[in-house]
């Protein structure tokens, strides 16, 4: 089985190597490297068994918080389950940092770290890791999404604002837009997860607690401000509609959290903006590892499953083929 995983990891590396996939790639990660902006960047895929048939699948770019790295971020979040149900590729770039695999982060706008203070071109990352993958993978390019969590969350709405060509929809998770200004060329269909209770992404806004063994702290915008400038620019219904809630399982000690889902309606061109405001939750993805973290983070939930709700989301958009 090793030997069958290796040579399917060569196929995907040889220039101009291309769908149909083996069968004994069912489930497996490889590694993906680009030449970009002078640096070497790489990113983990998972590889989902409906990729052996050689028809073009979805993306989703699944961006880590500040700190992290992929290798982690795919493992807490969890989201190669339902990639496997559903059909869809997951890819987990790497951000940047003074290690190359660790305390990584992502230049979002004014958010975080030696990304921003390198001005890091993560735009033109994304965009070469994408022509990269279009090469390499049966990749359907009318159905790229975007979504993180928290400085990867921020990375996900300067996707939405820089890269609308080539991103269908995002779904940020504890973590607004760090842009200064509000500036999008498209309407891009969003739907934000975040907790009201959140000590470190500030849900009302404001200056969040300094970064783990650092003096760094960073200012956050609040998020429904966020949701209202794209409301505003997709010519939505201004007042957002509850359109279901939920509660955390009797018996368990999530039992006291909420999650709540506004809709901003009646978008231009059909598409939406949506936010699961969630209670009792700390800075986590919903439905990832539960008791990940949970000094820094604060309270997991499982109130919702974030990779349910972003994939239902998700599954309903693409590029305008004029996009495409």
């Amino acid at each position: 089985m090793a030997f069958r995983f290796l040579s399917f990891v060569f196929l995907l590396l040889l220039p101009g190597a291309m769908a149909p996939l083996p069968a004994h790639a069912v489930g497996g990660v490889v590694s993906i490297t680009v030449r970009h902006d002078g640096m070497k960047r790489t990113a983990l895929v998972h590889v989902p068994p409906q990729a052996s048939e050689g028809r073009p699948l979805p993306v989703v770019l699944n961006f880590h918080g500040g700190g992290g790295n992929a290798i982690g971020h795919q493992r807490y979040v969890r989201m190669d389950a339902i990639a496997d149900r559903e059909g869809f590729f997951v890819v987990y770039p790497n951000g940047t940092g003074v290690l190359q695999d660790s305390l990584l982060t992502w230049n979002a706008g004014t958010c975080c770290g030696m990304a921003v203070r390198h001005q890091t071109d993560d735009i033109g990352y994304v965009r070469a890791l994408l022509d990269e993958l279009a090469r390499r993978l049966p990749v359907d390019s009318a159905r790229v999404y975007a979504t993180g969590l928290s400085n990867g969350a921020m990375m996900s709405y300067r996707l939405a604002a820089e890269l609308s060509d080539r991103i269908a929809a995002i779904a940020p998770v504890a973590g607004a837009s760090a842009m200064p200004g509000f500036r999008a060329k498209r309407m891009v269909p969003i739907l934000h997860v975040h907790s009201i209770d959140d000590a470190r992404a500030l849900y009302r806004g404001g200056l969040g607690p300094p970064f783990p063994f650092t003096n760094v702290q960073v200012r956050h915008r609040p998020v429904e401000e966020t949701l209202s400038e794209w409301a505003a620019f997709g010519g939505c219904n201004p007042k957002a509609e509850i359109r279901d809630e939920r509660q955390g399982a009797p018996g368990t000690p999530r039992a006291e959290h909420t999650a709540r889902l506004y809709v901003y309606a009646e978008c231009r061109d059909g598409t939406e903006v949506a936010l699961w405001q969630l209670a009792g939750a700390g800075h986590v993805w919903p439905g990832g590892e539960l008791n990940y973290l949970p000094r820094l983070l604060g309270p997991g939930t499982d109130v919702i499953d974030a990779n349910e709700e972003i994939w239902r989301f998700f599954s309903r958009y693409h590029l305008p083929p004029a996009r495409q």
